[in-house]
């Protein structure tokens, strides 16, 4: 089970805590045994548009996302704290800056983000600001960059308005699941009841489905948005 290289330095950026893990934490595991550094940045606190922005619900959240780190073995770089589900209200290039602003700090060589076929706001405004922040420049040292999906965001859009997540990279996370599993539990609150696509049943689907997309037992699919060469 093969990743691209050794030693490569790998960027997250994601809207809310909980979708490093719902998008990609099997993949997030198998960086980590393949000796790469795994860093993430998030951009709301995830609570707020909810009505449940009370200081405890806030710090509830901040130690999931960190419980869920521990597991995975990655790191929380920066968090944002831009409105939940309002990001749109924001002007993109305080969020581009943000981002840029870890870009230059890391030198990430591989970058995942949230898909722009997605239904979440603000999942397409970071998905934006991400191609944005890393338009290709000289001297840049990124590799690629690779869109992931989340079940009941990227699943609830449509190609009329939304587009289509399309995916092109399929990573087996067979050996990889129970730990993808044990992160998620540290967001039990955020999960639902079955047969919801959140559901721990509707997520395990999802990855049956995308291993059976390609000859593996569980699988998490990316779109790569661009890939360079150097």
């Amino acid at each position: 089970m093969s990743m691209p290289r050794n030693n490569n330095i790998i960027l997250i950026i994601v809207a809310h805590t909980d979708d490093e893990t719902l998008g990609l934490g099997g993949t997030i595991f198998k960086h980590v045994l393949n000796g790469d550094k795994v860093y993430a940045i998030s951009m709301t606190n995830g609570i707020a548009s909810r009505g449940k922005s009370q200081k405890s619900k806030i710090l509830e959240r901040i130690q999931s996302s960190r419980q869920a780190a521990k597991i995975l073995g990655f790191t929380w770089f920066k968090s944002a704290n831009f409105p939940d589900n309002a990001m749109d209200s924001i002007p993109l290039l305080k969020i581009v800056k943000i981002i840029e602003k870890v870009k230059n700090q890391i030198k990430p060589t591989i970058i995942y983000t949230h898909s722009s076929a997605d239904l979440n706001i603000d999942h397409r405004i970071v998905s934006q600001a991400t191609l944005t922040a890393f338009r290709p420049q000289p001297n840049d040292s990124w590799l690629e960059i690779r869109a992931f999906e989340v079940v009941s965001s990227t699943d609830y859009g449509h190609k009329s308005i939304t587009n289509l997540f399309l995916p092109n990279l399929y990573i087996d996370i067979s050996d990889a699941w129970n730990k993808k599993l044990e992160a998620l539990k540290k967001y039990d609150v955020e999960i639902k009841d079955s047969p919801h696509s959140r559901s721990y049943a509707g997520i395990e689907n999802l990855a049956k489905y995308r291993g059976s997309q390609s000859g593996l037992n569980y699988a998490e699919a990316f779109e790569i948005i661009r890939k360079i060469d150097r």
